[in-house]
């Protein structure tokens, strides 16, 4: 007897601004009623009295004191297991991953992944005095998975290095000069990638931004679109002023048909992969590429038994644009590739609600492959800062093969581990950097990683005069001294 075969039958998105609801319902309705759009698109809603699992992404714009709890009673189910989320953007593709493989060894029936944020509501609501929301809903507490550790040390945050729009620039200007591109074939580049996701936004009736804009837009700094962190303008950043919800049902084959679910609904995992990189920044051996998101990807293409030229379909983690040229870099698939980068438009404009982009970009990814027979996708999350990475291959058509997982656990703290040094001194040179404007658009503060000539590693500040510089030439590589001032490394080009 074979074993079963995970599948999702049923997924739904939820934008109520989309939907032309007047306002915004609560965190917890807007989970139900996504949950229960994920159960009526199975083409069986009682598929929810055979769920095993809830578990909710991580949510960062409210908290629940159980939100799967809350949400299960809502839907009028009581699984054994109510799960909760450590944070990271992997998180949604991470729970299908481990569903799947308790759904394949037979050890349960069904499982719900769910997530909401109510950011743009919230941030608005603060001016008027706040929300009337319950927050103590969900009895006892939730089981948690997930790596809970924070993403960022005390030695990074020193610097400034302590939120992604300050850590993503610092890895794209490493891929930049490690291509070998000047700043203007760069900045050219990434205007491309960002309209190409716009095209898709434009299409996807559950984007938040269904507005198509040309690279020049997007690439161009003016009043509207300020630059964030160099290299990336405010329209190159995830934008997770949103309110979106989503939600998953995953069962198996066998529980699928036994339920009454047509063939034409259940989309497959044929292989899931899960990796985790060497933690802190501060310890990568380098910043143009990440090697956990290509052992994750790779792997979940060998479980396949697939090539990438076999993939009809991707959908690219997009919080920065350097997280879709690692995976593109990792893959040998060119930013232009015809079959695109992304099926929902990615977190800049379908929106980057929090933790739970993933839950979206599987949705779309199970409507695109519906609307397919016999295609196969790839989604892929990341947590952190090119942290925490997950990756599945999906098709509508059953694989030849039972499901495969693999997981690339995070180096051993010995193995090419890269020295760092807190207080340096002497001849210098940077390996990548960043820019950060304040909301004037002015250049306000510079963040250099760089090498001592010993090979040790420090972060470092720079002085304000040369933050102009470091927009206008190529400054990884480029040569110095750093010394400590003030209790702080400051780094001075030659």
């Amino acid at each position: 007897m074979r074993e079963p075969l995970p599948v999702i039958v049923g997924s739904a998105q939820l934008n109520p601004r989309n939907a032309a609801m007047p306002e915004t319902p609560e965190p917890l309705e807007m989970m139900v009623r996504a949950a229960r759009g994920a159960a009526e698109d199975s083409g069986a809603p009682a598929i929810l009295n055979r769920l095993d699992a809830i578990a909710v992404v991580n949510i960062l714009s409210w908290h629940y004191q159980n939100a799967p709890d809350a949400l299960a009673a809502r839907l009028g189910v009581n699984p054994a297991r109510k799960i909760y989320t450590s944070i990271g953007g992997n998180t949604p593709q991470y729970l299908v991953n481990q569903f799947a493989r308790e759904i394949a060894a037979g050890r349960m029936r069904a499982a719900m992944v769910a997530g909401v944020e109510v950011m743009y509501t919230m941030r608005r609501a603060a001016a008027r005095g706040g929300l009337g929301w319950n927050s103590a809903l969900g009895k006892g507490d939730p089981e948690l998975m997930g790596d809970p550790r924070p993403g960022t040390n005390a030695y990074e945050e020193r610097y400034g290095a302590r939120m992604p729009v300050q850590i993503y620039p610092m890895f794209e200007n490493a891929r930049r000069a490690h291509h070998r591109w000047t700043l203007d074939e760069h900045r050219e580049r990434l205007g491309q990638t960002c309209a190409a996701m716009t095209r898709v936004a434009a299409k996807n009736p559950h984007a938040w931004f269904r507005t198509e804009r040309s690279a020049a837009e997007i690439a161009t700094p003016s009043l509207a679109n300020r630059i964030i962190c160099f290299p990336y303008t405010k329209l190159m950043n995830a934008i997770m002023d949103v309110d979106l919800s989503a939600a998953l049902v995953i069962t198996s084959d066998v529980e699928a048909r036994r339920a009454g679910i047509a063939s034409e609904r259940m989309v497959y995992l044929h292989a899931a992969a899960d990796a985790t990189d060497r933690w802190f920044i501060s310890e990568r051996a380098n910043y143009h590429e990440s090697p956990g998101l290509a052992r994750a990807a790779k792997a979940a293409l060998k479980g396949a038994a697939l090539d990438v030229e076999e993939i009809g379909f991707f959908d690219f983690y997009s919080c920065f644009p350097v997280a879709v040229g690692f995976a593109t870099d990792a893959l040998g698939i060119a930013p232009d590739d015809p079959r695109g980068i992304t099926v929902t438009g990615g977190l800049p404009y379908a929106g980057g609600p929090g933790n739970n982009y993933v839950t979206h970009s599987i949705a779309a990814m199970t409507e695109r492959l519906r609307k397919s027979p016999g295609s196969t996708g790839m989604v892929t999350g990341l947590g952190w800062y090119f942290t925490k990475h997950a990756a599945a291959i999906y098709s509508s058509a059953p694989p030849e093969r039972p499901f495969a997982y693999s997981v690339s656990p995070e180096p051993t703290p010995d193995s090419n581990a890269v020295s760092v040094v807190e207080n340096a001194e002497g001849q210098a040179r940077v390996e990548t950097y960043t820019v950060e404007h304040d909301r004037a658009g002015e250049p306000a503060h510079g963040i250099v990683i760089g090498r001592l000539a010993d090979g040790a590693r420090f972060f470092a500040g720079v002085p304000r005069e040369i933050l102009p510089a470091m927009e206008r030439e190529e400054f990884v590589g480029r040569r110095g001294r750093v010394r400590v001032a003030g209790g702080l490394n400051l780094f001075e080009p030659v």
